[in-house]
């Protein structure tokens, strides 16, 4: 970015990115989100204009592009309409390889992220555990070594694109908890295959975004080569660590892309509807609100903004990240619920679409890190104040 606003590069990017997605109008992803069908033809078409690879190195087939250009791009998907339904199909492609970039292997790196850019192998990532939660070094899927590599047991909780999945980007405890220093010691990260005779992935029916399933995973003797791990052993949480921030700042920047899409469809209905002689956008009634989350997402969009321009200048970015996360989930679904207000009746009704996207603003509000340990994060490292937990 150029002070408050994109260069004109950024900006062909985001044009770019809205051409491709007008190729795959509302009824496309009403259908996805009815069936629930995975958008297949839409992520083969990013595949196609190199997109999956917009923040991965040059040197691997990637774009080289920064923090600021991928959020451009995911925001766009989010406001074309896809919402997350899109963004999630593509999300774990911009970052997700990240860790196997910066901390693989030389031959890890070459072998795996360009099939990944070319959208010739489809990952998922096992993080989250159902007893765990949010406090990760509590896991308790563990990683035992055996001659030759390890072997892994455990469960996982809302994997995401699990169902077609090949390959498998997992923590897993290799040094029990009690023989390390650190609770966040330990834990090693491993990129391998998705074996399917010894992994089982059952969807879990959810409220929105029924394109992109997410899962439980359970994981029984399911043998990794030791060329599988990923860095160091006992590293994999620091490894996790390097994609937070981004992670947050996507959140906040699809978000806001979502609302914009409500926002829009609510602005054209306010419009068109006439009610007693005049359109409904007359009314302050209707309008005020309406202008009320035009200011919001704008702010919302200047913090998700700021904390990329800091990461890609190599800066800290903590609280600005997490600030971008809450900031742009609120906004997103407080558009979203005045764009079904807005309708009125006819909000209810899936034909208008903003009951999807209504549907889908919960997620950025709950994932990838709740609203609470925001505040949590930004009360300890920004005010001072004592941890709470």
């Amino acid at each position: 970015m150029s002070g408050f606003w994109f260069t004109d590069e950024q900006e062909a990017i985001r044009d770019s990115v809205a051409r491709l997605c007008a190729d795959f109008d509302a009824d496309y992803w009403r259908e996805t989100d009815e069936t629930g069908a995975f958008p297949e033809a839409f992520v083969a078409a990013m595949a196609a204009g190199g997109w999956l690879g917009a923040a991965m190195p040059t040197e691997l087939g990637g774009a080289g592009l920064g923090l600021t250009e991928a959020a451009i791009v995911m925001q766009a998907v989010a406001q074309s309409g896809a919402g997350f339904s899109g963004a999630s199909a593509l999300h774990l492609n911009i970052f997700g390889p990240m860790p196997i970039a910066k901390f693989g292997s030389e031959a890890q790196k070459r072998l795996h992220i360009p099939r990944l850019i070319a959208g010739e192998d489809k990952m998922c990532i096992g993080i989250t555990e159902p007893d765990a939660g949010l406090d990760t070094t509590s896991l308790t899927t563990r990683a035992d070594k055996i001659a030759g590599g390890y072997v892994l047991n455990g469960r996982k909780i809302w994997t995401t694109s699990a169902q077609r999945a090949n390959k498998f980007l997992v923590i897993a405890r290799t040094t029990p908890r009690d023989q390390v220093k650190k609770s966040t010691e330990g834990l090693s990260l491993f990129y391998t295959d998705f074996d399917r005779s010894r992994i089982e992935a059952r969807p879990i029916p959810k409220m929105g975004r029924k394109a992109v399933e997410s899962n439980a995973v359970f994981i029984d003797n399911l043998e990794i080569p030791a060329d599988h791990l990923i860095g160091e052993e006992g590293r994999g949480f620091y490894y996790l660590l390097q994609g937070l921030n981004p992670e947050r700042v996507l959140f906040g920047a699809e978000a806001v892309g979502l609302g914009r899409a409500a926002l829009a469809r609510a602005a054209a209905y306010a419009k068109e509807r006439v009610v007693f002689g005049r359109p409904i956008g007359q009314n302050q009634g209707v309008a005020h609100p309406l202008a009320k989350s035009w200011a919001e997402l704008e702010a919302a969009n200047l913090m998700a903004f700021k904390a990329a321009a800091l990461y890609d200048a190599g800066r800290d970015c903590g609280a600005e990240a997490n600030a971008a996360k809450y900031l742009g989930a609120e906004a997103g679904f407080h558009a979203c619920e005045t764009a079904i207000f807005t309708h009125g009746g006819m909000g209810y009704a899936k034909a208008y679409d903003v009951e999807r996207y209504f549907r889908e603003s919960m997620i950025a509000r709950i994932a990838p890190i709740s609203r609470e340990m925001v505040f949590n994060f930004i009360a300890e490292r920004v005010l001072g104040l004592a941890k709470s937990y």
